[in-house]
């Protein structure tokens, strides 16, 4: 068995490579044993006593890899609840419903056919990062892993119902009006893990790519990518639908096109999610906190508090998230990215339960997705995230410091520069030699592009 593994797959949130060449069936048995011996340590337990969860998605590779992740923890002494092949969020569902020490999630999430990897949390379906825990798997595996006790143990589970019965409640269906609705599964686990939520509203569904199928025939599960949007945006536009939803592979983040065939901003969905969780609350006197990400337009602070909530900014990603959530009881959690987190959902991300609160205040404001959505289009104009490449990140973040040094400035996750009209944010990624850049106009779209094209010109000079 081999015992040293290309570093490349040990990334900042998840374990992800091109299966075969990186990441293969001896390689996901040794991250298994090292898996549970990280666990150990976490929970200050010894391995045999470790209750653990696994999942896998629809990749062709999912069905030989689980079982080898499944082979290590058994080595290992762990007793695993396998649930076969589910969404990642099920996954988390199982390990937060039943007080689990961990999970894995064997899944390549949104990349191409050819990659796989695992999700991996501890107890509170809290994720593991490279920070704290994933690069300890590393670590152990590159020392040698010494001989395994065995003698663990596997029960079987069957999630589907009683996870939907779960999630279900985040909304009432009695006030989902028949909307025609354009899904687009992106041949990923949308299809069986959300479809009979749906068909139980009394919507008009037109399904697309909903059937889970590991080669991906029509299109990448990655409906960030406007390639991909390209069909289900075409779908809308045709059948004159009220909305449309697609999910990426493993259908743990959901992103929606309006009744005009426009791509709605993680911004501005987060608002909308956040205003609908605090107008649904029990005791609106109660203050809630609402987490939200440093590249987020200002519409969501601004939603926040007009909804009554307290807007708290965070660092960009779901093991920053879920920590600080479960830390301070935030009701909710929304990243540009999509990844949206709810405190009675383990404060764990979904891509269902944002589709049933979108469908829900769609229905209850009575007019279309697009006219909800007007407010923020016309006073926020944000220019996404926009990727460069750098030699020197962090000699970049000093110049763009120098260069507005009359700002309030923040360096909480990259640099932020922040003026009354206008801010932006910039972070180097965790893998690349890149700089992300995020900028905001409460000016127009005009002032907007000026500024994005100055900072560019910045970062690329």
């Amino acid at each position: 068995m081999m015992s040293t593994l290309d570093p490349g797959i040990f990334k900042a949130y998840d374990i992800r490579g091109l299966y075969g060449s990186q990441l293969d069936g001896d390689a996901a048995e040794l991250i298994g044993r090292a898996f549970a011996r990280v666990l150990s340590a976490l929970a200050s337990k010894p391995a045999p006593e470790l209750h653990v969860g696994l999942g896998r998605d629809m990749r062709l590779t999912a069905p030989e890899l689980s079982a080898r992740y499944r082979t290590g923890l058994l080595a290992e002494g762990v007793h695993v609840t396998d649930a076969g092949q589910v969404g990642t969020e099920m996954l988390y569902y199982l390990v937060g419903s039943r007080e689990l020490d961990g999970g894995l999630m064997c899944t390549a999430s949104h990349n191409p056919a050819a990659y796989t990897g695992a999700k991996l949390v501890r107890d509170g379906a809290i994720a593991l990062s490279g920070d704290a825990g994933i690069q300890d798997i590393h670590h152990l595996i590159e020392s040698g892993l010494s001989s395994a006790p065995g003698g663990g143990t596997v029960e079987e589970v069957d999630l589907y119902e009683e996870f939907q019965a779960y999630v279900a409640r985040f909304a009432d269906p009695a006030l989902i009006r028949p909307l025609k609705v354009v899904l687009d599964g992106g041949n990923g686990m949308a299809g069986p893990m959300v479809g009979p939520l749906l068909e139980r509203l009394g919507l008009e569904l037109i399904e697309t790519y909903w059937t889970p199928d590991g080669t991906f025939p029509d299109h990448e599960p990655n409906p960030l990518l406007p390639a991909n949007r390209e069909l289900v945006i075409a779908r809308v536009c045709e059948s004159g639908a009220d909305l449309g939803i697609a999910w990426d592979g493993d259908a743990d983040r959901c992103f929606f096109i309006d009744d005009t065939g426009a791509f709605v901003d993680g911004d501005f969905l987060t608002a909308l999610l956040a205003e609908s969780l605090l107008r649904k609350r029990s005791d609106p006197t109660r203050p809630e906190a609402v987490l939200y990400d440093v590249r987020a337009s200002r519409a969501v602070p601004d939603t926040v508090r007009a909804a009554g909530g307290t807007p708290y900014i965070n660092r960009v990603g779901h093991a920053f998230f879920k920590t600080r959530m479960r830390a301070e009881g935030s009701l909710f959690g929304g990243e540009v990215s999509g990844h949206y987190y709810f405190r009675e959902f383990f404060c764990a991300d979904s891509g269902t339960i944002p589709a049933l609160l979108v469908l829900e205040h769609v229905s209850r404001a009575g007019v279309s997705l697009s006219e909800l959505l007007r407010p923020y289009r016309e006073r926020y104009f944000i220019s996404g995230e926009i990727n460069s490449e750098v030699s020197d990140p962090e000699a970049k973040m000093a110049e763009l410091a120098e260069r507005y040094s009359d700002a309030r400035q923040d360096r909480l996750d990259g640099i932020s520069i922040d003026y009354d009209d206008w801010h932006f944010n910039v972070r180097p990624s965790n893998t690349e030699p890149l700089l992300r850049l995020c900028l905001e106009s409460l000016i127009s779209r005009e002032d907007m592009e000026r500024r994005r094209d100055e900072i560019l010109a910045l970062i690329r000079s």
